[in-house]
Parts: C-alpha cells; structure tokens; sequence
C-alpha cells in the first residue's frame, strides 16, 4: 500500500530526495506521491520532518 502525504506538508522537498524510485513530485501547495510509483519502502516517511507522510 503506497503512503500518502497529508496537509501538514510544508514543500520542503525533503522526501522527494529520498524516494529511491522518484515517486514523490511537487504539486499544488504540497508535494504528492505517485501511488503506482510507490514501492512501500518507508524512506519518505521517516525523512519527513513534519510528519505529513503517512500509510494510504
């Protein structure tokens, strides 16, 4: 199950740089995961300084 990214996002593209498969992409007013991209890895989430990046 792919994670999604949440609304305490803050674009500071933190987990962009972590997805190893570029899942992850800015979007409007927060960045958005690619569900089919998505590999469940977890690397996004624990880089997240906020915490806005949770399971689906």
């Amino acid at each position: 199950m792919a994670r999604v990214i949440n609304d305490e996002c803050v674009s500071c593209g933190t987990c962009e740089a972590e997805c190893p498969v570029g899942a992850i992409a800015e979007g409007d007013g927060k960045y958005v995961i690619d569900a089919d991209a998505c590999i469940d890895c977890g690397a996004c989430e624990g880089a997240c300084p906020t915490g806005a990046i949770v399971e689906a």
